[in-house]
């Protein structure tokens, strides 16, 4: 197997490999030299020497070798035609991307809006992102009205983040056309104790501690077990809030077999956050002038909070046989629990005054949620050989069913007398019993195949389909309505390798979304489907160590409710479907070692997203730019330093209910956002490092609309870290 030096060198000065991996790649090399030197003199004598170690020949860095994201094929990313950004364990580190919403804020082509201080919504190409898959198992799209705490999940349990950019209705499902996200867990991929333990102190009196430790349960190894787990808290930058978070991961993985292995895993998550806002803050003053607001004003009382808790359990069997044939079989079961007691500030309607007291009213609510997910994919994968060349090709199956139930309280609102001046002080006596608020299931049956034809050598073709039965139920306080739709979603790719080094691509995807919109006779409108046009070109450099792409795309979603005019005494608004959205846009992105010292990542993206008579989703930004690098100084090897840069264009809220003589409209400008970090290696083992995010903090709204979402102001954390 050939290695070149520079990825011996990337792959041994990695402080989040493990240290035997160095010592595995060291020893290994050694032993080559000695077979060569002895094979001069007598050639029996040559051996051989095998190089193992989970991930060492695919994730290199800031980047990945290969993939299954998108088609359900194992591709390197220059052969999958669509576009991708994979975000590593390495670069989660480098950069302390410490949570879901820290990671997709950070990836190329992802915008992020924060709607208060707990709840978050992610974008791609002007569309909301609601397809999510764990391990490669989709769950069902999250519903947009209920939130339950995924931006705050902790990132220390997954190897990397893979983003499918455009629609991905073949591995997902139904959802959206803008993206699909895939959460990879880590897994027990090493035979010999191994681990790491840091400690971590940050602004806003943040302190924290995460464990990562890996151990053979048999002397073989054949049987081994992984634990990541962790406590934070503090943190928070907003007056009278204070934040926590806890986790904990384990797996279990065993070679039943050379070729069959079984494993089991756990993962649970529960955040909360006291005093946390819903809502945010008044964008104008009662005389029209713009707020001036500090980042620390909180429009949360004192006690309010809001709680979240996942459990999360799957298992997974998969054998490999000798035609390099694959079936993989996994099962998962999650568990999510939402609790949110909540006020906020009717700023639409009642302005504060600049100078002086004034008023503002407030209402309440209290939330509750529960949802559950079971889901199942069978999944078989390998290559065929057809007119004597070689393919591949992908069967399987899915099934996910999904319910939520929901309940809420409320107490008479009130009246701040002196907004500017608020202390969160705020009556919280007499909340009545929690009543049904809403109970909704969904159910996913679907059967998909996807095949990579190699029509010549330069040549290949990818093609599949998703035959999905899609059933949903929904029980309101005042009604219920079930529906059940059959799609299928096809899957069109052509790849053409100019060389070992470049390839181009076009695609044709869909994904479809049901939608709970009646026609004028009764019936529910077909699901909003979405059609992802996509052409560009590809590099893999150093045999995969940088990728690079550029993609151009069109996005048509078709099938959008639109009001029918009301006749005379009619209750109930009718809909028919109309032609809807057209995004179009291009994107590119670079990321992995550029040299032996150098890993970087970098990504552009740009889109226009309209309707026939308007523009559409004019508070997302338009352009996003994303910088990181790290560099591993030569002259001290123990240093390493780095950073980059986040830049967004401009955002836009238009039509705002506002009162009389006061604008309705606001625009946030394009602002640029600054981050260094550092690391030192004192020992092999002891490794100290330092970040530092909005260097320059900088003061801007990440979200605006009826009412305007700081983002964080400067911070600072520090992480001391041992490995073992």
């Amino acid at each position: 197997m050939k290695m070149s030096s520079l990825h011996v060198l990337n792959a041994a000065r990695r402080p989040v490999q493990h240290a035997t991996l160095t010592t595995l790649v060291s020893a290994s090399l050694l032993a080559s030299s000695s077979a060569i030197a002895q094979t001069a003199d007598s050639p029996e004598a040559l051996e051989t020497v095998t190089v193992t170690g989970t991930n060492l020949y695919e994730n290199v860095g800031y980047t990945r070798r290969t993939t299954s994201a998108g088609t359900g094929l194992t591709l390197s990313q220059k052969e999958l035609p669509q576009a991708i950004s994979i975000v590593t364990e390495q670069r989660i580190r480098d950069q302390n991307l410490d949570s879901i919403e820290d990671v997709l804020t950070n990836t190329t082509g992802i915008s992020t809006r924060n709607v208060d201080s707990e709840r978050v919504n992610f974008s791609s190409r002007g569309f909301r992102i609601n397809s999510f898959q764990y391990d490669g198992i989709p769950t069902l799209n999250r519903d947009d009205r209920w939130y339950f705490g995924e931006g705050r999940l902790n990132t220390a349990i997954y190897d990397r983040v893979e983003v499918i950019r455009g629609a991905n209705g073949l591995v997902s499902g139904s959802g959206n056309p803008g993206a699909s996200v895939n959460f990879v867990r880590k897994r027990a991929d090493s035979r010999e104790l191994t681990g790491s333990i840091a400690g971590t102190l940050g602004s806003w009196d943040k302190q924290g501690a995460t464990v990562d430790v890996t151990t053979p349960l048999t002397a073989s190894g054949n049987v081994r077990a992984r634990f990541t787990g962790g406590y934070e808290e503090g943190g928070a930058h907003m007056d009278r809030q204070d934040k926590r978070r806890q986790f904990g991961y384990g797996v279990i993985d065993a070679d039943v077999t050379d070729a069959t292995t079984l494993s089991i895993g756990f993962d649970y998550q529960d955040s909360h956050t006291s005093s946390s806002t819903w809502g945010g803050l008044p964008l104008w003053y009662s005389d029209g002038s713009e707020t001036r607001y500090s980042r620390s004003f909180s429009v949360a009382p004192d006690w309010s909070y809001s709680d979240y808790e996942s459990e999360k359990i799957f298992a997974e069997i998969s054998h490999r046989f000798d035609n390099d044939w694959q079936v993989r079989v996994v099962g998962a079961h999650e568990k999510t629990d939402m609790d949110s007691k909540l006020a906020y500030p009717y700023v639409e309607g009642t302005l504060p005054s600049r100078l002086g007291s004034s008023s503002v009213d407030f209402y309440t609510g209290w939330n509750r949620g529960h949802r559950e997910v079971d889901s199942v994919d069978a999944q078989a994968s390998g290559p065929f050989a057809l007119f004597g060349r070689e393919h591949e090709l992908v069967i399987g199956g899915n099934y996910s069913d999904q319910t939520n139930d929901y309940e809420n309280t409320f107490i008479d609102g009130f009246t701040v007398d002196d907004f500017n001046n608020w202390d969160g002080s705020a009556p919280n006596e007499g909340w009545p019993e929690f009543t049904p608020s809403e109970a909704s299931s969904t159910r996913q049956k679907a059967v998909y195949i996807a095949s990579r034809f190699s029509l010549a050598d330069p040549l290949t073709l990818i093609v599949g389909a998703r035959y999905t039965e899609w059933d949903g139920m929904t029980q309101l306080s005042r009604r219920s309505d079930s529906q059940s739709k059959y799609e299928v979603t096809p899957y069109g790719g052509l790849v053409f390798d100019f060389n070992d080094t470049y390839s181009a691509f076009a695609s044709y995807t869909e994904i479809f979304e049901p939608q709970d919109y009646l026609n004028a006779d009764g019936t529910y409108l077909d699901p909003v489907v979405g059609k992802n046009y996509e052409t560009g070109l590809k590099a893999a450099w150093l045999n995969g160590l940088i990728n690079g792409s550029f993609s151009v795309f069109r996005i048509e979603q078709d099938n959008i409710a639109a009001a029918l005019p009301m006749a005379p005494g009619q209750t109930e608004t009718f809909y028919t479907a109309a032609e809807g959205v057209v995004s179009e846009g291009f994107e590119v992105e670079l990321s992995g070692a550029v040299t032996e010292d150098l890993d970087m990542t970098v990504g552009y993206s740009h889109f226009t997203a309209k309707t026939e008579d308007d523009t559409l989703n004019i508070n997302q930004p338009r352009s996003l730019f994303n910088l990181f690098a790290s560099y591993n100084v030569p002259q001290k090897p123990e240093l390493t330093v780095g950073g980059g840069v986040n830049w967004q264009s401009s955002l836009f809220a238009g039509n705002l209910t506002t009162p009389a003589g006061i604008p309705d409209e606001y625009e946030q400008d394009s602002y640029t956002l600054t981050n260094l970090f550092g690391r030192y290696q004192f020992t092999p083992e002891l490794s100290l490092q330092v970040n530092v995010k909005n260097l320059f903090d900088e003061k801007y709204y990440s979200n605006v609309g009826g009412y305007g979402v700081y983002g964080e102001p400067r911070s600072i954390s520090s992480t001391l870290r041992y490995t073992f």
